[in-house]
């Protein structure tokens, strides 16, 4: 069968252990390890051998899922360098980055209220979404393998993304509210 259940999930890709990675080759050796291990390969095979299949699947689902997502990827290789990431401990000190979200959520919340409130949105969330990129760029920087020491850096730039994820999630979900309500 196709995955190694303790390998890390860069390793069950065959990917060296880096934020930026081929996008492309992550989505072959997804088909290709889903292929392998699918449990539809092993309908008639033992109990066991249909439960290691379903392990394996959940396993590379699981490692696809955050190698795909730079904010899921990021966190996980701080975790693969020993970090420890609390949330409840770590909080952001950018007074600045502070007032943006806040600018963000009271622009979300007038959105009813502006005249073309699709358009108003769209404008907020290309903002959320450009804000998110330069984080990553920069979460690029910090993860690479040259540079070190930039654990809580990187950890601070995860927080953030967190932030523009959330907001994002947030306005889509005013987007569906606001269409239902064209509709």
């Amino acid at each position: 069968m196709a995955a190694d259940l303790s390998s890390t999930h860069f390793e069950l890709f065959g990917l060296p252990q880096t934020f930026e990675l081929d996008r492309k080759l992550l989505d072959s050796r997804f088909r290709e390890l889903q292929r392998a291990a699918h449990p539809d390969r092993y309908a008639s095979a033992s109990d066991q051998e249909r439960r290691i299949s379903l392990q394996q699947t959940t396993r590379i689902n699981e490692g696809y899922e955050t190698l795909k997502d730079p904010l899921r990827r990021g966190r996980y290789l701080l975790e693969l360098g020993g970090y420890e990431f609390s949330e409840e401990h770590h909080t952001i000190n950018d007074p600045e980055f502070l007032v943006e979200q806040m600018e963000l959520r009271e622009a979300l919340a007038e959105v009813r209220g502006s005249p073309d409130p699709l358009e108003k949105l769209g404008i907020i969330m290309e903002r959320i979404a450009a804000d998110f990129d330069v984080l990553v760029d920069e979460l690029k920087d910090y993860l690479a393998p040259a540079t070190t020491n930039n654990q809580d850096v990187a950890a601070d730039t995860l927080l953030k993304m967190q932030f523009f994820r959330r907001l994002g999630d947030e306005a889509g979900e005013l987007e569906a509210m606001l269409e239902d309500e064209l509709d």
